[in-house]
This record gives structure tokens, C-alpha cells and sequence, in this order.
């Protein structure tokens, strides 16, 4: 895990300096060296930031044996010795020890379908200065994150945005992405700043003098329909997920550098560290966040489990005014809006884990998607063509399109969100947070902003782009869900949390985005998944060895911070306060300061049900005040 900087210049040569300070801004990512490299041709540089988990001595970029080719990766592949030795055996010399040069090799012989031989978490850049081509790549769900954009006659790509603006870039709010953040549907295409994009999860990049191009070489394919009837038996089916699952967490604690685990005490996250004890000859290292709330606080079960388990366990207990001290500092690194404290909380921990000695940390993420957890997914599955449910995911593309016609705004929006979480059963989470928080957002926002997007309605043009290019009318109902989660909230905000993490040089591997794993649950039949009363009953089942009979029985718990910034006399509110009564708020384009203002002045009288909502509204409003600030776009 490490950044990653290129810039292509067809306007003369690449400005060295430029691309200095663009690594430098990513040192937080590769604390542990940098290193840059310019083409002879002077046309290409390509920067790297190193954090060294395997091979420790390995630098980048890296050139192929030639010389033609240099690379530099951002990730982790995985079971990468096999194809090391296939390419030794085929001629191929290696300069390193490091995993990241398979990718190097793979693209000697295979061009962009190297991308099919590639296990893990990534992203990369490597230039052919015989051909004058760039080709650029990002891992199937987009654990790791790359940016890119054109300006002043050059390609510009890097891990964080931050770097392409160290690079030169001026800064400035992208209002169609912010639009759409504001409205819990970010679009996987782009960022909060314009003209700087990001290459979608599954795809690859290629510029060369004919121009950037954009092609995808994955896609989560439709269920095979084979399948959807059939049910396979149940302790057979357990057994090949309990396989998968030891699979992925084995290959993620191949490292240089101790490997530990992020526990909350659920099932995900406990399921990784059974696997990871029982196939360790050292204790694993366990953390967990704890809140001063005890509603939300996981700490409890999360010693348990890793007693169970015979981990060292470390517990970061937070107060509320951590959460408000660091809130600026988390948004700054993520680049993102933060609907609740628990991507400060994330920030801090992953602290905490750098403090202790560890750069490398399993975590549970992923499970969720792969095996149902979401209840909006097991209602979805569960439902029958005549239930209330069934009704409204058979209306679900008439209805955006019918919300199209009519022009609507916020005001029609967000009631209709509203109702769909409920009937969905989306219960206390991000979804119905959200969509009851835009019953206030119109009330705030600017009217020349609202004007800018008269008449698009964002949720149908992403239901119809997504139609478009995965032909989602081939999916069952429930994997339509599923396929829109991936392609919005959950690669541009949950997985963001990689910034988060890697702003203390901290890498998170995902077991459960394994794509040969995540590939296995998706064609089993969705009774397999969802047709229990108990969530992620199949992945239960499937740990039962390695987990006690207090986590198998613990229902689903989301992680959210305490809902804090809603309540009068907090820290996080008086931060928030502070944030939106600032003048770096007001010059932010997208809301009306004085409706703000008069939002903050009934804080106070909400009652409590309320607060949730307010809650996430009032971050999403304090995040774009620290990006105002710390950005100036």
C-alpha cells in the first residue's frame, strides 16, 4: 500500500518539481520513502510514496528488464508467488521481491488482460515510452482509489486529489458531484473537484496521443439463472464459503510486517480474526473502537471475541471531543463528505495502530454486500411478486423515470426516499439517515445552485446508466439493489475510508472483497443468502469453528459513531456550530447561510428521534465547510 503520482506532458517536458511536491503530499501514505522517475523523453514522470509491507528493500517505480516499461503500484497482490514462478519459468527477470512487479511482467505479455490474472486490492500506473502509452488500472470494487485529470496540456494521476493539486492544479467544487454527494448518490465517475475524475472500480485507463480512454474489464456478472431455483444443501454450501473465506484471510497475512485485525465485535469482523488466529502461530493483534455512549459502543463483545480467539487487544476509547478535535483533519484526508463521526472514529484508529506498531490490519467490510447483511438487500430478496415490497422493486425504474418527467425537487425527492426506506425495512442506517435528512436540505440550499440542475433527477439518471451498462433488467430485483449499492455509496464512501487509514500509513485488507469469494455468493440462490430469519445465516454457519456461540447469535450491528453533532451542548455540535456560522462556510456556493443559521438556532428543541437525521446533515454540511477551508476551491 503505498500513493502514487503520473503526470504525461504533450506540451513539452514534465515539470520535476511538480511531481516532487505531488509525492510529497502523499508521504502520509509511504512514510517509509519516495522515490520519483523521468522518462529520457521527458514526456511521462512517475512518482511513488512507499509504505513497505513485502519486500522492504523493493523501490519503486520499477522498470521492466528492458527498461521500456516502469511501474508504480498501489496495493497488494495476492498469491502473487505462483505467478512469479510462472514468469521466472517463462524468461522473466525480476528486480525485487516485492508482489507489485508481477503486474510489471503480466503487462509484458498480455497487455490489459493482465488485469484478469490479478488477485487483490489496487491501483497502478506504468508507462511505455517505446509506444508513448500510459495505461493505468484500478482493482474490480475500488479498494484503492485513483484520481486523474487534464490540465494545462498534461494527464495528471494520483491516489489522493490532494496531489494533484501540489502538482499545480487549481482547485475547484465539481457542483454536479457535489449534487449528487448531497443526495447519498455520489457518482463513482467523479470527485468533489472539477475536472478531476476517478477511474471506476473494474476499469482501466489508457492516453496516448489519440487521447484518455476509459474501458472496463470487470463487471459483478448477473446471477446465472441456472441457479436462482436451485438450492444447494446447506451444510455442503457452508463448507465451500468456510473454504473461500480461510482462502482470502490466508492470503491477506502473507506479509514482510505483523499482520492484525480490526475487530467491532459483529460477525464480520470476528469472523476474520478466527480465521486469522487459527492460522497464525502468534497471537493476533486485535483493535477496536469504544464510545463513551453505550449504545454505541462494541468494546464489550469485542473483548470477547478476541479472548476467544487469544488476540492482544487493543481498545481506542473515544469522547465525544475527539471526535469534534479531529473531525477537520478526517475530512481533509478523505476528500469526501462524512455523514457520521464514525469516519473520524476510523481516522483515529487507524492512529492508534500506527502508535502500536502495526501497517497492516484485516477488517471485516465486504460481508455485508456479499452475503446479504443489509436489510433493505434481505427484504429485497425475501420479497414475493405480491407483497408490498415486491411492488415497489417491480416499480422501482417506472417510478425514477415517472420522478424524471415531473421535473421534481428536493421537496418531491426526499419524501419518496423516505417511503421506499421504510418499506424496505432500512431500519436506523445510512439509507433511511439520509433520506430523511433531505426532507430539510432544499430549505438550505441555494436557489442558483438548486437552478443548475432544473429538471435532472439523479437517481434516475444513475438507475438508467447502470441499466445501460450492466443491464440490470437481467438481474433478479434484489441484485439490482445490490449492483446500484456497489456503484455508489459503497465504493465512494465506505471504501474511502482508505484515506482515512492510509493518512497514518495504515494499509486495511479486505478478505471479504476477495473477488473469487465475492463471485461464489453472488451465483448462489438468493434463499441460500437471505432466506433465513437470521442475517448472513449462511457466512454464520460457515464460521461456526471459529467463532463462540455469543457472536454466532448477535444480530447485525451497524458501526455509527454516537449521534452527536444533534445534540445542543456537545462538543461536535459546538464545533459544528463554529464550522457553519464560518466564512469559509459562507463562501461554499451550495447553501443559504442565513437558512443554516436559523437549522442551528432549533437544534435544541429536537426531539430526540430527530437527532439521527440531524446528525448526518449537519456533518455533511460541517464537511463541506472544512473542504471550503482547508481547499479553497
Amino acid at each position: 500500500m503505498c500513493g502514487i503520482v503520473a503526470v504525461v506532458s504533450r506540451n513539452g517536458p514534465v515539470a520535476p518539481d511538480a511531481l516532487a511536491r505531488a509525492v510529497a503530499a502523499l508521504r502520509h501514505r509511504g512514510p517509509d520513502g519516495e522515490r520519483t522517475w523521468m522518462s529520457p523523453s521527458g514526456r511521462a514522470g512517475l512518482g511513488h510514496a512507499r509504505l513497505a509491507i513485502n519486500d522492504p528493500e523493493g523501490a519503486q517505480p520499477i522498470a521492466s528488464e528492458d527498461e521500456h516499461l516502469r511501474i508504480a503500484v498501489n496495493g497488494e497482490f495476492y498469491g502473487f508467488e505462483e505467478a512469479r514462478a510462472s514468469l521466472e519459468r517463462r524468461g522473466h527477470r525480476f528486480r525485487t521481491r516485492s508482489d507489485s512487479e508481477i503486474a510489471l511482467h503480466l503487462y509484458e505479455d498480455l497487455g490489459a488482460a493482465c488485469l484478469d490474472r490479478l488477485r487483490g486490492q489496487f491501483a497502478f500506473v506504468l508507462w511505455n515510452e517505446a509506444t508513448g502509452e500510459l495505461f493505468a488500472a484500478r482493482d474490480r470494487f475500488g479498494l484503492k482509489p485513483l484520481f486523474y485529470c487534464q490540465h494545462g496540456g498534461a494527464l495528471y494521476l494520483a491516489s489522493e486529489a490532494k496531489a494533484l493539486f501540489a502538482a499545480g492544479v487549481p482547485p475547484a467544487w465539481d457542483h454536479r458531484a457535489a449534487y449528487h454527494a448531497l443526495h447519498a448518490c455520489p457518482d463513482e465517475r467523479l470527485s468533489l473537484f472539477a475536472g478531476i475524475r476517478q477511474v471506476p472500480p473494474g476499469r482501466f485507463l489508457t492516453a496516448s496521443d489519440g487521447g484518455v480512454r476509459l474501458t472496463r474489464y470487470w463487471d459483478l456478472p448477473p446471477a446465472p439463472r441456472a441457479v436462482r431455483r436451485a438450492q444447494p444443501d446447506a451444510e455442503m454450501a457452508a463448507a465451500e464459503v468456510r473454504s473461500l473465506v480461510e482462502d482470502a484471510v490466508r492470503q491477506r497475512l502473507a506479509a514482510d510486517v505483523p499482520v492484525g485485525c480490526l475487530l467491532s465485535g459483529g460477525l464480520d469482523s470476528s469472523s476474520v480474526l478466527g480465521v486469522a488466529a487459527a492460522s497464525s502461530d502468534e497471537p493476533i493483534a486485535a483493535f477496536t473502537v469504544g464510545f463513551e455512549d453505550r449504545a454505541y459502543d462494541e468494546s464489550a463483545p469485542a473483548r470477547e471475541m478476541a479472548a476467544a480467539a487469544g488476540a492482544a487487544h487493543h481498545v481506542v476509547s473515544l469522547r465525544d471531543a475527539d471526535l469534534a478535535d479531529h473531525f477537520a483533519e478526517a475530512v481533509w484526508h478523505a476528500e469526501t463528505l462524512q455523514y457520521n463521526a464514525h469516519g473520524v472514529a476510523r481516522f483515529l484508529l487507524a492512529r492508534r495502530v500506527r502508535e502500536a506498531g502495526w501497517k497492516s490490519v484485516l477488517a471485516g467490510e465486504g460481508a455485508d454486500e456479499a452475503f446479504f447483511g443489509y436489510e433493505f438487500l434481505r427484504a429485497a430478496a425475501r420479497a414475493r411478486s405480491g407483497s408490498r415490497t415486491g411492488m415497489w422493486l417491480r416499480l422501482l425504474p417506472r417510478l425514477l423515470r415517472a420522478l424524471s418527467r415531473r421535473r421534481p425537487g428536493l421537496a418531491q425527492v426526499s419524501p419518496w426516499l423516505s417511503r421506499i426506506a421504510a418499506v424496505m425495512g432500512a431500519g436506523p442506517g445510512l439509507f433511511s439517515r439520509l433520506a430523511h435528512g433531505l426532507d430539510h436540505l432544499r430549505s438550505l440550499c441555494a436557489p442558483g445552485f438548486l437552478g443548475e440542475f432544473e429538471g435532472y433527477d439523479l437517481y434516475s439518471a444513475f438507475y438508467r446508466r447502470c441499466d445501460r451498462e450492466a443491464g440490470l433488467s437481467k438481474r433478479e430485483p434484489a441484485r439490482r439493489l445490490l449492483y446500484l449499492w456497489l456503484h455508489s455509496i459503497f465504493p465512494n464512501y465506505h471504501l474511502a475510508a482508505d484515506r482515512l487509514d492510509m493518512a497514518h500509513g495504515v494499509e486495511v485488507r479486505l478478505p471479504f472483497l476477495d473477488h473469487v469469494l465475492f463471485e461464489h455468493a453472488n451465483a448462489l440462490p438468493l434463499a441460500s443468502l437471505a432466506g433465513a430469519e437470521t442475517d448472513k445465516q449462511l457466512l454464520r454457519e460457515a464460521m461456526r469453528p471459529y467463532l463462540p456461540a455469543t457472536v454466532l447469535s448477535r444480530p447485525k450491528r451497524p458501526f455509527w459513531a454516537p449521534p452527536a453533532a444533534g445534540s445542543a451542548g456537545t462538543p461536535l455540535h459546538s464545533f459544528v456550530q463554529d464550522t457553519l456560522r464560518s466564512s469559509a462556510f459562507g463562501a461554499a456556493p451550495f447553501f443559504r447561510p442565513k437558512a443554516v443559521y436559523r437549522l442551528l438556532d432549533r437544534i435544541p428543541a429536537l426531539a430526540p428521534e430527530q437527532r439521527p437525521a440531524a446528525d448526518s446533515l449537519l456533518l455533511m454540511l460541517a464537511s463541506v465547510g472544512v473542504l471550503q477551508e482547508r481547499y479553497r476551491p
